[in-house]
Formats: structure tokens, C-alpha cells, sequence
């Protein structure tokens, strides 16, 4: 199924509808927070905003789900990380949706995936960031799987012998990394030669995520990074944005060539006035996230800190139903961890 399209939103509704119903009845603090509501339409479904689960253990217990392990954000400038708690069904869902996107922006042939962290952060129990979700999202799209940072701290361990070896091997190539990691890794890195010969010509497809954040303060430029990443290799290569969060784990929302993030059949976004919290369908305001693949915990519809504008017309991509242009973060919002995906 492509993810692109006129979405029913009826169903849509009636899906959203039952979820919400599902978590009422499972998570005590969620059902007391939205005791006595009626939401008729997509546009009164509660929501819960992105900080409460940071402060607040929202977990829904059923006999229909299999809780697993927790994913965490990294720290934001609170010191404090949210906690979204993992089930066996909605980790299946959220798996295929994050496939099903990528592969409408870089196809569905396999090939050696690297991603810029290190080997070592896959060692925790119980527990996994965003940051290594985000970058094994896109093990299904892989055929080998290599690590090219020594320490995800310190972009100067790169390993430019690894990246040879592949490049001696393969013609085309999937890298992941956050934002600021490829621009310093790799993007600003001074390649050694015979590095730099090897990628000439080679299609490289480029998938980052995390937010400028980092290196807005660099004064790094959109075009800049992307010239800077594409330099030399082959016309099939692209560097890909995208955007997401940890509060909805499973969607994504990369930049399409014409500058508009779309929306997936099984999601919606609603903008939001800041001050009053009404639906704003023609100017910028606060993003309302939505997803139903999330079972086991309330974070199906989220109040985001990030502003964004609903686009009208057509795409020039192709691409149909909802779109929308993210603007960034509300005035005086608390900076996100880099492992917010």
C-alpha cells in the first residue's frame, strides 16, 4: 500500500475513535485526564502534550499486549528524558509504517546500510534511544549493516577504513545519521584521498534526522550541507530530512523534493493557535500529532512544541492527501535531545 493518497477519514476517525476508548480503559492516568470527553471528529480527539511523558509513566496494560522494553530520548536541556513504553504489536506496526515511507523516497532495492554511531550503543537492556531505533528502522532496507563511529560523542573517530571497504564492494549505499553527526563526520570531515576517489561516482542515499538545532549555531546552510555531502557521487544520490519524534515512534515525515513534508494514510496533523488551542487551517501554529499504531501506551495523538502550516494545492512531487511545512520551535520551548526522531 502506498502511503500517499486521499485518505477516508471516516475510517481514520473510527480508528482513532477506538484507540483512544482502548487506552481510556487500560492507563489510569490517561483515562483521568480525559474523563468526561466526547470526541466526535478528528479535530476533538484529546491529546496529550509531549511533556507528560517525561513526568508521567503512561502505559496501557491489556490482555492483547505484550509490553517489551522503553524507548528514551535523550536528555533535553531539563536533564530529563520521555519514556515511551514499547509493545510487541505497535513495534510490528510502527516497523513496516517506517519502511513503507522510506521506501517511497529511496526505493526498495537492499544495500549495505552504515550509520553514523557506534557498535556500543546497542548494549542496553530493557531500554533502547531513539537514536538507535531511528538508525535500525532501516535494517529491513539493508542487506549488511556497518558502524562507523568509535564513539557517537566524537565525530573525529570515524572510520574511513570501514566506508573503503564497503565502497570497494558495493556501487550504491544507505547511510543514517543525525543532523549534526553527518555534517561533522562526515559532511566537514577531511576525507582521506583515497576515500574521496572511492565514493566518486558511487550512489549514496543520505537519510538524517534530529533537527538543525546544532548546526543553525555553525550558521550551516541547507544547501551547503547538501552540496557538501553530494559532492562527486553519482546522480542517483540524495540526501533525505526528516522529521519526527520520539512521542510518535513510527512516523516519519521526510522533505520531499518540493520542500513539503506529507502525511501518511495512518497519521494526521493538526495545527493548532498556541493561545487557544483551536484549529488553524490557513497560517502557522502549534503541530498535533497522530498515529494509529500505537497500543500500548497513549502516545497516539500528541501537542508537539514545534510550529508548523498546512500547505493547500497540489504537490509537484505527486504526492497526495495532507502535507505540511515545518517552522520550528515555539519561542522559548525547551531544547529537544538530538534523539528526538
Amino acid at each position: 500500500m502506498k502511503p500517499y493518497s486521499q485518505r477516508n477519514d471516516a475510517r481514520f476517525l473510527a480508528e482513532m475513535q477506538a484507540l483512544t476508548r482502548h487506552h481510556q480503559q487500560g492507563c489510569l492516568p490517561y483515562g483521568a485526564m480525559i474523563a468526561g470527553r466526547e470526541f466526535p471528529s478528528i479535530e476533538e480527539l484529546p491529546f496529550v502534550h509531549v511533556g507528560m511523558f517525561k513526568n508521567i509513566a503512561l502505559k496501557t496494560e491489556s490482555d492483547h499486549i505484550t509490553h517489551q522494553r522503553n524507548l528514551l530520548s535523550s536528555a533535553t536541556s531539563s536533564g530529563v528524558s520521555s519514556v515511551i513504553s514499547l509493545d510487541k504489536t505497535s513495534s510490528e506496526l510502527q516497523s513496516k509504517s517506517v519502511i513503507r515511507i522510506l521506501k517511497d523516497f529511496v526505493g526498495e532495492e537492499r544495500r549495505p546500510l552504515l550509520i553514523l554511531d557506534s557498535a556500543a550503543s546497542l548494549r542496553s537492556r530493557g531500554k533502547v534511544s531513539a537514536r538507535i531505533a531511528a538508525a535500525l528502522g532501516l535494517q529491513p532496507l539493508s542487506t549488511e549493516i556497518h558502524f562507523l563511529l568509535k564513539d557517537i560523542h566524537d565525530p573525529s573517530t570515524m572510520q574511513w577504513e570501514t566506508l573503503l571497504k564497503v565502497l570497494e564492494n558495493h556501487d550504491d549505499i544507505l547511510v543514517y545519521g543525525f543532523t549534526w553527526v553527518l555534517w561533522l563526520a562526515w559532511g566537514q570531515a577531511k576525507i582521506p584521498n583515497n576515500v574521496k576517489a572511492a565514493l566518486k561516482g558511487k550512489n549514496i542515499q543520505f537519510v538524517h534526522s534530529g533537527g538543525w538545532k546544532k548546526l543553525e549555531a555553525s550558521k550551516v546552510h541547507f544547501d551547503s550541507f547538501h552540496a557538501a555531502l553530494l559532492e562527486n557521487l553519482g546522480n542517483a544520490s540524495q540526501v533525505i530530512d526528516y522529521y519526527g519524534l520520539v512521542e510518535q515512534v513510527g512516523i516519519i515525515y521526510p522533505l520531499c523534493s518540493h520542500g513539503s513534508r506529507h502525511v501518511p494514510l495512518w497519521a494526521d496533523v493538526i495545527v493548532r493557535d498556541p493561545w487557544t488551542l483551536k484549529p488553524i487551517h490557513d497560517g502557522p501554529g502549534q503541530l498535533q500529532l497522530m498515529n494509529v499504531l500505537a497500543h500500548g501506551a497513549p502516545y497516539h495523538s500528541v501537542l508537539t512544541e514545534d510550529m508548523g502550516r498546512l500547505l493547500q494545492g497540489e504537490c509537484g512531487c505527486g504526492r497526495k492527501g495532507k502535507r505540511f511545512e515545518l517552522l520550528g520551535r515555539i519561542p522559548k520551548a525547551e531544547t529537544r535531545g538530538c534523539s528526538n526522531v
